[in-house]
C-alpha cells in the first residue's frame, strides 16, 4: 500500500472521532469552533480529480453532520471546499511545483504555503456553514465574525497536529 495512502487513512481514522467526540464541545466564549477534520480534506493528493474529491468530501461532511445534527450544513460546506481547493491549488502552487505523491502538508512545503493554502480555504468553509446555519444575511456580521475566529482556531490545531502526526522527515 502506497505510505500517502495509508497517512491518509490514519488521519481520518484518527481526527473524524476526535472532531465528533472532543471538538464538538470545544467553543471559544460560544463563537469560534474549530473545525479540525477539515485537515483530512486538505491534505487529499493535488493529483485527485474534484469529483472525487468532492464524494470524499460529502460523506466527511455527512459523518460530521450526521454527529452535529446539522442536517448537510458541513457536507455542503466541504463540498464547496474541495470545489474551491482545485482551482486554489492551480492558482498558488509552490515554485518548484508539486512532487508527484506528496501530501500538501506543512511538512511537505512549508508553513508560510500551508498557510497561503489553508487560511483562505478554511474561511470559506467556515463562511458556508456559518451562513447557511443563519439563514439569511440579517445575520451577516455576526456569522462572518464567527468564520473568522472559527478560521483562526481551526487553522492553530490544524498547524499544531500536524507537528504531532507528521514531522518533516530528514
Amino acid at each position: 500500500m502506497n505510505r500517502s495512502l495509508i497517512r491518509i487513512i490514519f488521519t481520518f481514522a484518527l481526527l473524524l472521532p476526535l472532531q465528533v467526540l472532543v471538538f464538538r464541545n470545544f467553543v471559544v466564549f460560544g463563537t469560534g469552533f474549530s473545525f479540525i477534520y477539515l485537515l483530512c480534506l486538505l491534505m487529499l493528493p493535488v493529483e485527485m480529480s474534484v469529483i472525487t474529491g468532492m464524494i470524499v468530501a460529502l460523506f466527511t461532511g455527512l459523518a460530521v453532520d450526521l454527529f452535529y445534527h446539522t442536517l448537510g450544513i458541513h457536507a455542503a460546506a466541504s463540498v464547496f471546499l474541495m470545489f474551491l481547493r482545485y482551482h486554489w491549488l492551480r492558482m498558488n502552487g509552490p515554485r518548484s511545483g508539486y512532487e508527484v505523491n506528496h501530501l500538501p502538508l506543512l511538512s511537505n512545503y512549508g508553513l508560510g504555503w500551508f498557510i497561503g493554502y489553508a487560511l483562505p480555504l478554511i474561511f470559506v468553509h467556515s463562511l458556508v456553514v456559518f451562513f447557511v446555519e443563519a439563514g439569511n444575511v440579517a445575520l451577516f456580521w455576526q456569522s462572518t465574525f464567527r468564520a473568522l475566529i472559527t478560521t483562526i482556531i481551526s487553522l492553530i490545531f490544524i498547524v499544531i497536529s500536524q507537528y504531532f502526526l507528521y514531522p518533516r522527515e530528514q
